[in-house]
């Protein structure tokens, strides 16, 4: 078995004296594992750097195995990243989200989603509002995506400001009126009638984390036992001013 594809590295971890058990997301063949021979040589550690884009060649005899990798590199974004406490959290909070999906699960659409994310994490005004809009993608392409297109009461598509949290549905102002200490805010850069040319505030942006993480976490990391990941907590609190 064999195939080449491009990949964003996400982590490793050593196997044997010289090698490295690399996980990349990749364009076509999703979140994948494989040995990398000699990848703990002064060469290969700049290339398997997370947020570095690389082509990697995966070959098995078969196809169900861990396999090898072969690796070039293309693009290099850890030299950039490194400098900046906001983008490191924010590239291993990406790394934790991205391994939520099943291994081999190809998504292009996140891999496409996590380049855009990657190229912008060192850079506080635009990076919070792409890891929520990324958050809100995963979620969907898990199976759990949120309905922001209209109201879950009226069917009016217009002055959506709340979210459902039992539905993940949008909520009008006047239909989400008497129920709203128990609703979601809906952020206006998260609605497309509202949103779409719209720069996010940071008062948006949190409200976006609060929205996003409240299914996060319901559906993910509650029933796992798990708390809010350290990665992200620390992302929000250097991407926001305090409230």
């Amino acid at each position: 078995m064999q195939w080449s594809d491009d990949a964003l590295v996400l982590g490793l971890r050593r196997h044997g004296e010289t090698g490295v058990i690399l996980e990349a997301m990749t364009a076509a063949h999703g979140r994948h594992l494989g040995l990398v021979h000699g990848g703990r040589s002064r060469r290969m550690q700049p290339v398997l750097q997370p947020g570095n884009r690389v082509r990697v060649t995966w070959r098995a005899r078969l196809d169900e195995g861990l396999g090898a990798y072969a690796v070039e590199p293309l693009e290099s974004a850890a030299s950039r990243l490194i400098g900046s406490g906001l983008a490191l959290y924010g590239i291993t909070h990406l790394a934790g989200l991205l391994r939520l999906l099943a291994e081999r699960d190809p998504h292009p659409g996140l891999y496409a989603a996590a380049r855009v994310l990657v190229a912008h994490l060192d850079d506080p005004a635009i990076a919070p509002a792409l890891m929520v809009r990324f958050e809100l993608a995963l979620l969907g392409e898990l199976g759990f995506g949120l309905d922001l297109d209209a109201c879950a009461a009226t069917g009016a598509n217009d002055a959506l400001i709340y979210v459902s949290p039992k539905s993940g549905r949008a909520v009008s102002a006047s239909a989400g009126e008497p129920y709203r200490d128990r609703l979601l805010p809906l952020p206006a850069f998260l609605s497309d009638r509202r949103g779409a040319n719209r720069v996010p505030g940071p008062e948006d942006v949190r409200q976006g984390f609060t929205l996003t993480g409240y299914f996060l976490a319901h559906h993910f990391w509650a029933p796992r036992g798990l708390a809010v990941p350290e990665e992200r907590a620390r992302f929000v609190a250097l991407g926001l001013p305090p409230a």
